[in-house]
């Protein structure tokens, strides 16, 4: 497979040998648009650290998802002022990707999104939405019963969006 770059900011050309058949020889794609998915973990880092040099090398926009996840309340706990800690909850994730936006370098356009639901549904809406050319999403890899029982946010992603997705592991090489 040979990869080259197009006139175009941010197109490339993939070209692929005679036995290689996943994609039609002459293929361009251009990448506009990154929805990277955070929840302010050193392992959403990791896929942010991925999308920048994506972004940077195809001219696309960052786009900084933070998805907050409503409780429900019980009965137990009805005393509690649900509206007050979901307003402090949306306050928190949009000064925390504040935060994070101004990590990214100047020269990577980036936004920000807060959404509230369950984060694989809204990641998923937010990409089809948005109009997400790739999701690039972190996960912590757990196997076995945390898997079974925590379950996995990027699995059910990469099952359900509407774009191709970029699952970047917790530990992962780093790029050098």
């Amino acid at each position: 497979m040979k990869i080259k770059p197009t006139n175009e900011a941010g197109g490339v050309i993939v070209e692929l040998g005679p036995t290689e058949t996943q994609m039609p020889e002459g293929t361009a794609f251009r990448l506009k648009k990154i929805l990277v998915p955070v929840d302010f973990s050193a392992c959403s880092n990791k896929a942010l650290q991925y999308a920048q040099p994506f972004a940077k090398q195809f001219g696309a926009d960052l786009i900084l998802l933070y998805v907050v996840e409503p409780y429900l309340p019980v009965p137990e706990m009805t005393t509690v002022d649900w509206d007050l800690i979901a307003s402090r909850m949306r306050e928190g994730g949009e000064a925390e990707l504040a935060k994070i936006k101004a990590t990214v370098p100047p020269e990577i356009s980036a936004t920000t999104e807060l959404r509230v639901g369950t984060p694989a549904v809204e990641v998923v809406r937010a990409a089809k939405d948005l109009d997400a050319d790739l999701i690039i999403i972190s996960t912590h890899g757990r196997t076995g019963l945390a898997h079974v029982f925590l379950g996995s946010t990027a699995e059910r992603i990469v099952r359900h969006a509407s774009c191709p997705v970029l699952v970047v592991r917790e530990r992962e090489h780093e790029f050098v």
